[in-house]
Parts: structure tokens; sequence; C-alpha cells
């Protein structure tokens, strides 16, 4: 995804070289990780596809199967990633993810505090907006999970930006180390309002304070808690709507009377019914059309924010 070298300076590798590890896209619900490894080779619906014809090719390329067939080669973004991450929990989607970002102001240079680390969904995203000279410390209790995570990071390019660590903060709070050093803090924790007084203690004068919870009683647990060190409390639920945009057929379509005859709809075809009356006829035809996708998500959770006093 991105890379940093040894002056700290951020870097975007756009040639697939191997080892690397891409994006197969098929379509917008067809899409695997593919770590590329020369000899190697992925076998799908559309053909065989050797991964020694993908070593030097930049991403977004359009590959070709022994059949013909097709894929797209893309970069491992944070929000593709996302899309085709393993999933070890439940996780968070592009749109409470953008939200995140932006309402707890992370920009590069930051340091920001996470627990629980999960599947590394939000962390991959936090990871770019504080690149190249911020870090991402996150936390999980569950020690494979964290293991699991810290090898996605390396895999998809970002470990000199995250560190990953075991520890129950809701039961022993974030590490002394970090007292008030912290720009922002993200908790997806069961009991959040036990971690909150930590956070308060990590967080730097004006830090912002982010809560995720799936419930609204914990929601007003937490608020109660923050009263005591923060202020500008809010809570937000982030609905998205998403919408299919493909080429279809219109059908057929016939219409009383003499209704296209100003040239706005396409030729026609004329009859007489048994009973007289003219009918117009017109054929079908193709055109773009948007539609509500079938799979789009409701409610994911409440994300209430708070700054510090």
């Amino acid at each position: 995804m991105l890379a940093i070298d040894s002056t700290r300076k951020m870097s975007f590798n756009r040639t697939i070289s191997n080892g690397d590890l891409a994006i197969v896209y098929a379509r917008h619900d067809n899409m695997k990780p593919v770590t590329v490894s020369e000899g190697s080779v992925l076998q799908n619906r559309f053909g065989v596809f050797k991964h020694s014809d993908w070593i030097g090719k930049s991403f977004g390329s359009k590959v070709f199967s022994n059949k013909g067939g097709f894929v797209y080669l893309l970069a491992p973004t944070p929000e593709l990633w996302t899309l085709v991450l393993s999933h070890r929990t439940q996780i968070l989607y592009i749109a409470d993810i953008s939200f995140v970002v932006m309402y707890l102001e992370i920009v590069p240079g930051f340091v920001v505090l996470e627990s629980g680390t999960g599947s590394g969904s939000l962390t991959t995203s936090l990871a770019r907006a504080v690149a190249p000279t911020g870090h991402v410390y996150t936390f999980d209790f569950h020690e494979q999970r964290s293991g699991s995570a810290r090898d996605d990071f390396e895999k998809i390019g970002i470990s000199s930006l995250v560190t990953a660590g075991v520890r129950d903060i809701q039961g022993e709070g974030f590490p002394e180390e970090f007292a008030g050093l912290a720009d922002a803090v993200f908790l997806d924790l069961p009991q959040p309002w036990l971690a909150i007084p930590s956070a308060a203690k990590m967080l730097r004068h004006d830090g912002t304070l982010c809560s995720f919870s799936p419930c609204i009683e914990q929601v007003q647990r937490s608020c109660e808690t923050m009263q005591s060190n923060f202020t500008d409390i809010r809570t937000f639920e982030v609905l998205l709507r998403t919408y299919e945009v493909r080429e279809g057929k219109m059908e057929s379509l016939e219409i009383d009377g003499d209704d296209g005859s100003n040239g706005s709809l396409p030729p026609c075809k004329r009859r007489q019914r048994s009973d007289g009356a003219s009918v117009v006829s017109y054929p079908s035809s193709s055109s773009v059309m948007a539609r509500p996708c079938g799979e789009a998500r409701g409610h994911t959770g409440y994300l209430t924010f708070a700054r510090l006093n």
C-alpha cells in the first residue's frame, strides 16, 4: 500500500513485485487478496492466471487468463482491505471509519491509541492518516488475534506505522508510558466506560476520544463517565445507502394513442386494436440504471466523540 523509507518520506509503490499483496478484482462483490509469488497460479472461473505475468505490471492493470478471461490487480488500500480481510471479529466499515478519522481530527504526525484491534479494519486507515511520521498503538486482550493482525499489517506494508500489543485495556488501562502523549484515542470495547478514565490520562490537552458501541445502553453509560473529564460529547449513527450502477435492458412498451410522435421516444410501431384504437409500440432498449444494492447495511453501531477538558 505505502512504504516508509529511512528518511521518513512516504512513497507509493505502483509496480507489482514478487511477494507483494494484490487485490484481485473480478467485480465489486468478487475480490480476494493474493500474495504474488513467481511460479504460482490463480485459478477461478475465468481461467488460470500466472503470477509471473503480473510481476512488473502496475497496480490497476488488467490481466488475462489462458482462456481469455480477465481480472484487475488493485493495490491493497485501506478501503479495499476492509472489504477483503479475514473477519476475526465484527469490523468497522467505510462509512464509520471515514467519520472516525475526520471527527478525531487525525493528521500526519499524530499518535493514536486504539483498543481493541480486532480484525484491524480501522487500524489500516488510522495508519495511513498519521503517515509518514505518526504512529498507531493498538491493543487487544486476545493474543492470537493480536498476532494475526500484526501479520496482516506486515503483509500490507504498514508495520512501520503500527505497533500491535496484547493488553486488557478494560482491566489494566493503557500503558503509563503514553500518559499525556496521545493526540486521539479510539475504544471498541464491551464496557468502554471502564477504560475512559485511562484514556483521559493518555490524551494531550484538547485531545479527542471516540467510543464505538453497538447498543445505546453502552452509549448512555459511557457518556455519564465522560462528563468528569470531557466536553463537547456527541453521539452519531452513520447510515450508508449504496447504489449499483450498471447497464440493463428496458422492456418493450405499449402506449395508447400518439404519445411518441414528438420524437422524444425511440422509433416505434403502430397497430390498430380490435376496438379501433391506435397503439404505439416501442422496442426494448439498453440503458444505464441505478438501484439500491440488495446487501445495503443498516445500523452498525453508535460513535460517541468527546474532547478532553
